[in-house]
């Protein structure tokens, strides 16, 4: 038996085709009013287009997300790749919906998004890298208003910013734990006004979060111009829009916001486009895309960021809400390494079959399809395939799915390709085609207080018996109602390895506290940002970052990547 080729040895070997047969697969003609190619095997759809399929039906859209993550891996990208080309496969037009790859972690510790395998997104090296510009464009388009706050106070300071209350740092798309705090205007023509800031990582920015919210350009540039940038001494908020700040963000994200499409391993369309955190934001690729896609296939699959508990629950309760969407059928991703490390097993003994471990890991499982099922959908369960699973840890799978009536479908997707996912592709189609009895509902309804949607979430979500918050945040809280934001959903940052804010509490824990520990108004994402526990918005790089592998060859080609 030969050696396991990796990732890139399989990207690199793949026969891909000009992006304009890709296209004509989704009927998508083969003009410079459709789309604009970004090379040979990448182009961006033009909203004149967009604009001629506004009315034709949506197809269905198919969610994937996962159980709680763990160092063993879930693998939520490679299904959604897997699962897209399965569906072709069996004679169904799919597109798959991802996000765009950030810099920090392609550098620092998780490497590149792209799937793996035989179930993979291609050109993998431009995708994982600077693709079509996107990222760039939002990092500069945040890095403006950052300037012209401070270019403001420079000169004048007519809005009477309070220099003490800025609320709007900078960014950048890689990991540098130096610039989490830093001090600016220390020298220099602007030294009288010295100031402490701080750099977030792109895919945090609110800008971010606004790119993939917003329906079109006029919807992106109101948006932009409602961000909350600071307050005033009196304690009045200040928005980009007071600084004229939106028109020219507006026109350097104006080519970055039409979306992005390359194609899987198979040849089979694939929409890329934007990329926020799971944690500070919503953690989906952008409306734009998703929406467009929709009109184009009968079959659209999506992911969200890390477990059900975060991405699926912001998806449906925060995008599906602001986009009026509904979706037909959601995967929830497992595997018997992640169960394993559930049930109590540490990652070095993950090789060692263990039916035991993987019957008490079946409590995260279990709960992430409770928690599903509470917005009215029924979920599939996809198991993902490592070669180390046993014939008997995959029985104990099937036998609790069967048992409490939920489908599941072992997948080898990433050895086999679509092959490998057509049968989770048939159990798919088979609950689409039964959506039309679902009862898709929201967790909460938008008239109730900010506390009582964080409490829902924490209760019915996360199993929790409280939630807790000093009186500066309850304060704040009443402080974004009264100016108007009540109604807006709340994004609950907290780590995503647990159903609680401890990490370590593997499993499905419950009866435990959350507390609160700030509230962030994101006033033009038009989301409250709930920190729980300790959240990094700039990441730092590991010990030993992945970076410290990638080179290239003396062909020329990238090595470390992936």
């Amino acid at each position: 038996m030969g050696a396991v080729k990796t990732d890139i040895e399989i990207a690199r070997k793949a026969k891909m085709r000009p992006i304009k047969d890709i296209l004509a697969k989704i009927k998508v003609p083969d003009s410079s009013k459709a789309f604009s190619p970004m090379g040979r095997h990448i182009a961006k759809i033009n909203f004149e287009y967009l604009e001629t399929i506004k009315n034709k039906k949506d197809g269905h859209l198919v969610l994937v997300t996962a159980i709680t993550p763990t160092p063993a891996g879930e693998g939520k990208t490679t299904v959604s790749v897997g699962l897209s080309d399965g569906l072709n496969k069996i004679r169904k037009k799919s597109i798959v919906c991802l996000r765009e790859p950030s810099l920090g972690p392609s550098f620092g510790m998780k490497g590149g998004a792209a799937g793996g395998g035989y179930a993979q997104v291609v050109p993998m090296e431009q995708i994982n890298l600077h693709f079509t510009g996107d990222f760039h464009a939002i990092t500069s388009a945040h890095n403006l208003l950052s300037a012209l706050i401070d270019n403001h106070i420079y000169w004048g300071n007519k809005l009477n910013i309070d220099d003490k209350n800025i609320v709007w740092k900078r960014v950048m798309d890689m990991n540098d734990r130096a610039l989490r705090a830093i001090n600016i205007n220390t020298k220099g023509a602007s030294k009288n006004f010295p100031r402490e800031d701080g750099f977030d990582i792109t895919v945090a920015s609110e800008v971010m979060a606004i790119f993939c919210l917003s329906n079109n350009l006029k919807d992106l540039e109101k948006k932009i111009g409602n961000i909350t940038i600071a307050y005033n001494k009196n304690g009045k908020p200040i928005y980009a829009k007071d600084l004229n700040a939106h028109g020219p963000m507006t026109v350097l994200l104006k080519e970055a916001i039409r979306p992005n499409v390359t194609q899987t391993l198979e040849n089979n369309p694939a929409f890329i486009h934007g990329g926020p955190f799971a944690n500070i934001a919503h953690g989906c690729n952008s409306v734009i895309a998703t929406k467009s896609a929709l009109k184009l296939a009968d079959y659209v699959v999506t992911e969200a960021g890390f477990g059900a508990d975060l991405g699926a629950e912001k998806f449906l309760d925060i995008k599906c809400r602001k986009a009026n969407l509904k979706p037909s059928c959601v995967v929830i991703v497992a595997t018997i390494r992640a169960l394993k490390m559930h049930g109590g097993i540490e990652k070095e003994n993950l090789k060692k079959e263990n039916i035991e471990a993987v019957k008490k890991g079946l409590v995260n499982l279990e709960r992430h399809i409770g928690n599903i099922k509470k917005f009215g959908l029924n979920p599939v369960v996809a198991i993902n395939h490592f070669n180390l699973d046993t014939k008997a840890e995959i029985k104990v799978i099937f036998d609790f799915c069967k048992k409490i009536g939920v489908e599941v479908s072992e997948c080898t997707h990433w050895a086999n390709g679509g092959k490998g996912a057509s049968d989770l592709a048939k159990k798919v189609v088979k609950a689409c085609e039964k959506s039309k009895k679902n009862r898709f509902k929201f967790l909460y309804n938008e008239k109730n207080s900010l506390w009582n949607k964080i409490e829902t979430i924490a209760k019915k979500i996360y199993k929790a018996n409280t939630i807790s918050a000093d009186q500066k945040v309850k304060d704040e809280l009443i402080k974004f109602e009264k100016n108007g934001y009540g109604k807006l959903p709340v994004c609950i940052a907290k780590t995503q390895y647990s159903f609680s804010v401890d990490p370590k509490l593997k499993g499905a824990p419950s009866g435990h506290e959350i507390p609160i520990r700030e509230v962030r108004l994101s006033s033009g994402a038009e989301f409250i940002v709930v920190v729980c526990g300790s959240i990094m918005t700039m990441p730092g790089l590991p010990k030993v970052p992945a970076a410290n592998s990638i080179m290239l060859n003396k062909k020329g080609e990238i090595e470390g990547l992936f």
